[in-house]
């Protein structure tokens, strides 16, 4: 039986990181939104007055009658079904804590360009936006990109990798973080592979993998826009 992902059409956002796991795996899924009448079916599970263990928002992956939601829970599931997780169980709670990281770090991304409310416009919070975006550039990307240099560099297993000796589905999702950032910041993250060298050498190796390549060459793979978590503001770039 093919796993379904629900998540919002047209848009990578947080479902992306789900879906470079199943696609890496070569599972079978259904990307539910993105066929007739995906959206909603999606909006029925969402509204549902019955459904026993309701998701707050998508994405959210069924499994049969199970229902997993939020991206690092959906991934603590799939990891080792999908074999993108540690065989060592106790290193699965390790993979958790560096997925749980980068959702704290997407979230972040996400903030640069709402900063004072989901409910208003981009547009009506430019001002706040920009200054946001400007700290995000200086302090958080360097925090986040290098606290994983560390967690590469420091892995009893190699650098090859952000925990054990083979790939993860947190590896997958540190290249669409480095993908998204790019994206969105090209100016200051111009020398993104020179300062964070580990990363990069994750995000290259993701991108040679069979699976992943196809995918990305695919119209399965949808891209960055400003509907999105990842967007490309110039003004929020770093001055050039």
């Amino acid at each position: 039986m093919a796993y379904e992902l629900y998540y919002w059409d047209g848009l990578p956002g947080r479902g992306e990181f789900v879906r470079l796991a199943l696609e890496e795996a070569g599972a079978q899924y259904i990307d539910v939104a993105r066929q007739s009448p995906g959206m909603a079916a999606m909006m029925s599970v969402l509204k549902s007055r019955t459904e026993p263990h309701i998701p707050f928002a998508p994405p959210f992956l069924k499994d049969g009658d199970l229902i997993v939601s939020h991206v690092a829970n959906i991934l603590l599931y799939l990891g080792p079904k999908l074999g993108l997780a540690p065989k060592d169980e106790s290193l699965r709670f390790v993979a958790n804590g560096l997925q749980l990281t980068i959702t704290d770090f997407v979230a972040e991304v996400h903030d640069t360009h709402h900063p004072l409310s989901t409910n208003l416009y981009y547009e009506d919070q430019k001002a706040a936006a920009k200054q946001r975006s400007a700290d995000f550039i200086a302090h958080r990307i360097p925090k986040f990109l290098g606290y994983f240099e560390r967690v590469l560099k420091q892995n009893p297993k190699g650098s090859d990798h952000t925990v054990g000796g083979g790939l993860t589905y947190v590896d997958l999702s540190l290249f669409q973080v480095f993908e998204g950032l790019r994206y969105a910041f090209p100016r200051a993250t111009k020398k993104l592979a020179e300062d964070y060298p580990g990363v990069a050498g994750v995000h290259a190796m993701v991108k040679e993998r069979p699976n992943v390549t196809r995918y990305l060459a695919s119209d399965r793979r949808l891209d960055f826009n400003e509907s999105c978590i990842f967007r490309r503001y110039p003004e929020l770039d770093q001055d050039a």
